[in-house]
């Protein structure tokens, strides 16, 4: 089999939910087409329920990470601008996933509408495809209309005055550390990470895994006892 080019292991991917390709990042480390890339529990490559997929009708998205930081103002850092994160993402490899971290204090916290749809139509024409992020935003009437995928915590009408704090930093977003230039997959389920090098061994091993799930759950609907239930599950790794 000819081996498939970086566009097409992504697009193949877009294929198979996020917590199938997660079952290949980390979750079963016994089974033999897991990588293990990480602590299953404690590895931080996923996100937590705190966010939750706005436009799951929108489907599936994948990219590499371009990662900021949001906070209030601090006169002893000079923020970026939004000049500074037009040239990010245009340096930044394609499609891009923007995972953002909200620093704020938790007073505002979830007062912070940051994402809206003049922001969300300069993503989109700078090769953004998807948000993950850990606070709220606004908008969502001309969000629904632009093709950027948002993962959040919820909504809110407005904002106070907030910069751009970080560009390409290591964030902490939703229990879900994430580097630049990772690979991140996102759904209805949620996001998860993996390195960008592990991208063809992911590609490779999904579908071997997928069709042992796919056989499983065939046997078990045609289980007509107790013991063909057992024999059915025990087929499990």
């Amino acid at each position: 089999m000819a081996k498939l080019s970086e566009k097409d292991m992504l697009k193949k991917l877009l294929k198979f939910n996020t917590p199938t390709v997660g079952n290949i990042v980390a979750t079963y480390p016994k089974n033999p087409h897991c990588l293990g890339l990480y602590d299953n529990w404690y590895g931080r490559w996923y996100t937590s329920q705190e966010v939750k997929c706005v436009f799951p009708e929108k489907g599936r998205r994948i990219g590499y990470a371009v990662t900021l930081v949001f906070s209030l103002p601090d006169p002893k850092t000079k923020p970026f601008s939004f000049i500074d994160l037009i040239e990010a993402l245009d340096q930044a490899k394609k499609p891009i996933v923007i995972v953002a971290q909200q620093k704020f204090p938790d007073d505002i916290a979830d007062s912070v509408g940051l994402f809206g749809g003049q922001m969300t139509s300069l993503l989109q024409v700078s090769g953004v495809v998807g948000v993950v992020t850990d606070g709220p935003s606004r908008d969502l009437d001309e969000m629904k209309d632009l093709d950027v995928q948002y993962i959040m915590s919820g909504v809110t009408p407005g904002h106070g005055v907030f910069v751009l704090s970080e560009i390409n930093t290591t964030v902490l977003v939703a229990g879900m550390d994430v580097n630049p230039g990772e690979v991140i997959h996102m759904d209805e389920h949620g996001a998860t990470k993996f390195p960008a090098d592990k991208l063809e061994k992911i590609c490779d091993n999904i579908d071997a895994f997928n069709d042992e799930e796919d056989n499983q759950a065939k046997e078990l609907l045609k289980a007509k006892n107790v013991d063909e239930i057992k024999k059915a599950w025990l087929k499990r790794v």
